[in-house]
């Protein structure tokens, strides 16, 4: 029996016909037919106003640092329960990640352990939403308006989520979409600036084409372009592009198919968790989800590895996720945790992530809900 792999891009059909156009054509760099494609296929998936893409959502974060103005002694309230590019794109201004604990059931930042953590030197929120489930942004905006700082949207797992009704990444000041190959829609590598202030687009069309303003000479707006800001090179090629095209127009295929999984892992499951005290993947009713990942909460740390070995051993792949990152040597050295995370470091040390990807068929997915039901925690 083949090997169930925890994650597999999906492939449309179209992604080989557009790249040989892309490589045919006289334009290989950024900005081309393809990115400006890409880019009003993302506006309409996120109801942004404007996109900028990237090479990677790491590089969108350090965009969107640049942009909201971090400077070094400033303070940035994140989740220490997030990805390592969440805090490198903070300390790459010289400011200073101030890590702070997660809500027990979506994962997401606590609001209050972000507000508590709020000084003087505080400018800015980074928020995570896990698994593609909004954090609480109610209270979240709130927080950030009352004491005026910029908030950051990391929505690499929430591409297409909403929260009341509106997407995902365009609340915050800024938001940021990632198109790794482990993500629902991917190009490889690759990310995206969501923008809903004009003049930040203008400034962030600039940052990422290396300081330059090659981006109004592209479209005709004046005669020669220079140097005029801070930048460096965040522009992906247009074969990149090409690639996410042809994800993006087969994205309502792709968000089908992985539905069809998590709704299966959902269903059939609960019997099992119920009885074997596993806390299963829980969705707010206000926010709607991408199915990025289905994870489960075992009763004990020694389950989050039993559950794993077990699956290992009937060739299927299952993983945990982030590490807090105030207990990271680097979290040490470059941040701030005003209070424990305990809730963090409890999460962390017994979640399971299941396979889920838009490949997988109904018997692979009844391998997985069969290989988990067999294995009893041991609590």
């Amino acid at each position: 029996m083949a090997r169930l792999l925890f994650s597999v891009p999906y492939v449309t059909g179209s992604e080989s016909t557009y790249v040989a156009e892309a490589l045919a054509s006289d334009h290989w760099q950024g900005d081309g037919p393809f990115t400006k494609r890409a880019v009003g296929l993302l506006q309409k998936v996120t109801g942004a106003r404007g996109v900028v893409l990237t090479t990677s959502c790491t590089h969108a974060l350090e965009l969107a640092a640049v942009l909201i103005g971090l400077k070094p002694g400033d303070e940035v309230i994140c989740p220490t329960f997030t990805f390592s590019s969440t805090a490198t794109a903070i300390v790459s201004r010289g400011a200073v990640p101030v890590f702070v604990d997660i809500d027990p059931r979506t994962l997401n930042i606590d609001p209050a352990a972000a507000e508590a953590a709020i000084t003087a030197r505080t400018t800015a929120m980074f928020i995570l939403h896990y698994g593609g489930v909004a954090a609480d942004l109610d209270r979240l905006m709130a927080i950030a308006d009352a004491h005026g700082l910029a908030v950051v949207e990391d929505n690499a797992h929430g591409l297409g989520a909403s929260f009341r009704g509106r997407h995902l990444g365009t609340f915050g000041t800024l938001g940021t979409q990632s198109f790794h190959d482990t993500k629902n829609v991917a190009m490889g590598e690759g990310g995206a600036l969501l923008v809903q202030d004009p003049a930040l687009l203008t400034r962030a069309e600039i940052v990422r084409d290396k300081g330059t303003n090659r981006a109004r000479f592209w479209r005709g707006e004046i005669d020669k372009y220079t140097w005029v800001d801070e930048g460096s090179s965040y522009l992906p090629s247009d074969i990149l592009a090409a690639v996410l095209c042809a994800q993006l127009e087969g994205f309502d295929d792709i968000q089908t198919r992985r539905m069809h999984v998590w709704d299966r892992y959902s269903a059939e499951l609960a019997d099992w968790a119920s009885s074997a005290d596993v806390d299963l993947m829980w969705i707010p009713p206000e926010c709607s989800h991408p199915a990025h990942l289905y994870f489960m909460i075992m009763p004990a740390p020694a389950d989050q590895q039993g559950l794993i070995r077990h699956l290992r051993e009937l060739d299927i792949v299952a993983t945990f996720h982030y590490q807090p990152l105030d207990q990271a040597l680097a979290g040490q050295a470059f941040g701030r945790t005003p209070n424990p995370c305990d809730v963090a470091y409890d999460r962390a040390s017994r979640l399971v992530r299941l396979p889920i990807h838009a490949n997988m068929t109904d018997v692979e997915i009844d391998r997985v809900i069969e290989g988990v039901t067999t294995y009893t925690p041991r609590g």
